[in-house]
């Protein structure tokens, strides 16, 4: 049953893309307001509506400003922390933490929950060790993977980041991380690997950071080759939050989708040329 599903989908996709203006496509390659992507509504396609994070369903923000909305509707369940749940060792544990966190998310009406963050803990002073899970490439693939589907499961997408080699904040847009292959493959890549391949991941976030000399939003040799020729990754790559740099590498080295802190949306490195 599964290759006629995927026929008629592509089938409505193509037709989709055929109907649509210039302009209207690329409006779906940048965001349209601080956690959305603009919809299409002369052709049926809704916002496409994602939230942070690996711990709970954001707080509501205004559509253009990080200030809180102030509904009294948006309450979500404060989860513990990566290091928390990866201190259980727990994979059955993990499918509980995903199966509220999607159900949350998706009572919220997300599309996307930004997490979870698996980069993998390498120095005691990276600002978001909290929200990873380990130093174990092992350990993070045990606990990813079911975390992973549960979230699926729901009925939203899970986004995996930061893929890849984001292992500090300080200058976090601008330091260059430098490895060989087999330290790349064996430590920095497993986590991810899994999160695509056992788990299914529909989305994968870009990292900040450089990785040998190139932005990891936009990464060829990280994106193009390893996350979709290899690993066989077909669904979105989003960037983080203003971690798009080039216009050329964004469309050709493999990013599908940019995000942002701050408008104009339609000024956005995926936007220029219209």
């Amino acid at each position: 049953m599964a290759k006629p599903s995927n026929h008629i989908h592509e089938q409505q996709i193509t037709a989709l893309l055929g109907a649509m203006t210039l302009e209207e496509k690329v409006s779906l390659c940048h965001a349209g307001s601080k956690f959305s992507v603009n919809p299409v509504p002369r052709l049926g396609i809704p916002e496409l509506v994602m939230s942070d994070g690996p711990h709970g369903v954001r707080q509501e923000i205004s559509r253009d400003s990080w200030e809180p909305a102030g509904l009294t509707t948006d309450a979500g369940t404060y989860l513990p922390t990566g290091t928390a749940l990866a201190a259980t060792w727990d994979p059955r544990l993990a499918k509980k933490f995903g199966a509220v966190l999607g159900a949350e998310a998706r009572e919220r009406g997300k599309d996307i929950i930004l997490g979870p963050g698996i980069n993998l803990v390498r120095t005691p002073l990276c600002g978001r060790n909290f929200e990873y899970y380990s130093e174990d490439p092992y350990l993070i693939r045990s606990l990813a993977v079911p975390v992973i589907r549960a979230i699926q499961e729901q009925g939203v997408a899970a986004c995996v980041k930061h893929f890849a080699a984001n292992s500090q904040e300080l200058n976090r847009n601008a330091v260059d991380a430098v490895m060989d292959e087999r330290t790349l493959r064996e430590l920095y890549l497993p986590g991810f690997r899994a999160a695509v391949v056992e788990g299914g991941c529909l989305t994968v976030m870009g990292a900040y950071n450089k990785f040998r000399g190139q932005h990891c939003c936009h990464h060829e040799y990280l994106l193009n080759r390893i996350l979709k020729q290899e690993w066989g990754f077909q669904g979105a790559v989003i960037s983080d939050w203003a971690g798009v740099h080039d216009t050329f590498e964004a469309a050709r080295f493999g990013l599908d989708l940019e995000m942002g802190t701050d408008g104009p949306y339609d000024a956005y490195y995926t936007a220029l040329g219209l």
